[in-house]
């Protein structure tokens, strides 16, 4: 006789087994697959926070075709502007850490918005991950001479003082390093103007040409064809030394304003959970675009020089120093958005 031995019991997986099972069990072969494949082996995909025609938009047009060339993948560019650049931050922070969709922040989207707005919905320095940062970004003021005839800061500064309520000024958004410096600017004069923040840095280059807005505050190189068509009129550079776009333009400190300082940066980060192996990667092929003779001497040309020599792990601690130095600046200015 045959002995019975007791066999295990093997379940019949049905369709509604398989549904009930939570989704990381079903999905986390295909995930360790993707953070196991070798990367990049598809298209990447860059997110410029900002519209088109701004430095940040200019810059990253720049470092793209040497990055693909380097990585031997396409990469595209994709403008989301919006929430002075929250927004397109904001995406990139939700997308999958594959190392497919960067974002390419700047000191607005991070060192800023963490104090602008108390209910940002992400953290910059726990929900983004720091790769390498890209320029230096001087900021200069400029006046439009659409109707108003001013040559001079202190001329400007009375001309303000004169009419506290006939003023206005651009930027390309709430929050913007553009909208921050022109309120330091107010507050260090006590002066007062209205902000009127647009979509887009081209928007603002049109309203102060057309004389819609009086003053703005950006890159000297980008409003160095203005300035020369006398277009608009630039009256400082909030830095220590003067730009190579516009070398008779003085500094704040030539004009009796030492202590104002504007300035901002642009750094590339990835979603948080990103592998390092593709940060590193990342790194190096930024740092090799940024070092290109041509591409150097194209931002040296801008007065955006290459922040070249840094690390994924000293750019993140450069990005907490940021935080920590903009907080006290942001509530001093008295700026904040819900």
């Amino acid at each position: 006789m045959t002995e019975k031995r007791d066999l295990p019991v093997l379940k019949k997986i049905t369709r509604r087994t398989v549904l009930s099972l939570p989704a990381a069990a079903i999905f986390a072969p295909a995930i360790t697959r993707a953070q196991t494949a070798a990367w990049p082996n598809r298209l990447i995909r860059i997110v410029v926070p900002f519209g088109t025609g701004g430095g940040t938009d200019i810059t990253m047009r720049l470092l793209a075709p040497k990055m693909s060339e380097l990585l031997g993948q396409p990469i595209i560019i994709e403008n989301r502007p919006g929430g002075g650049s929250t927004v397109g931050t904001d995406y990139v922070a939700k997308q999958p850490p594959d190392g497919y969709t960067i974002v390419l922040a700047s000191l607005s989207s991070t060192g800023i918005a963490a104090t602008l707005y108390p209910n940002l919905p992400y953290d910059p320095v726990k929900d983004l991950v720091a790769i390498l940062p890209t320029v230096f970004v001087p900021i200069g003021l400029s006046v439009t001479t659409k109707g108003l005839n001013v040559k001079t800061v202190p001329e400007f500064v009375a001309a303000l003082k004169a009419a506290p309520d006939k003023f206005s000024y651009g930027s390309a958004g709430i929050g913007t390093t553009g909208h921050l410096a022109s309120a330091t600017f107010l507050q260090r004069t006590g002066t007062q103007a209205v902000h009127i923040p647009y979509r887009s840095p081209s928007e603002v280059y049109k309203a102060m040409i057309s004389g819609e807005i009086q003053f703005n505050s950006d890159i000297p190189s980008i409003m160095a064809p203005f300035h020369r068509a006398g277009q608009v009129r630039m009256l400082l550079v909030a830095t220590d030394q003067r730009s190579p776009s516009l070398p008779d333009v003085p500094t704040a400190a030539e004009v009796g304003m030492k202590d104002y300082k504007a300035y901002s940066w642009y750094g590339l980060f990835a979603p948080s959970g990103t592998r390092q192996a593709v940060v590193d990667r990342l790194a190096g092929v930024i740092e090799q675009a940024l070092k290109d003779p041509v591409i150097s001497a194209k931002f040296d040309d801008m007065g955006t020089p290459a922040m070249v020599g840094y690390t994924p792990s000293r750019f993140a601690q450069y990005v907490k120093d940021e935080v920590a130095i903009w907080g006290p600046m942001v509530k001093a200015s008295g700026a904040r958005v819900e």
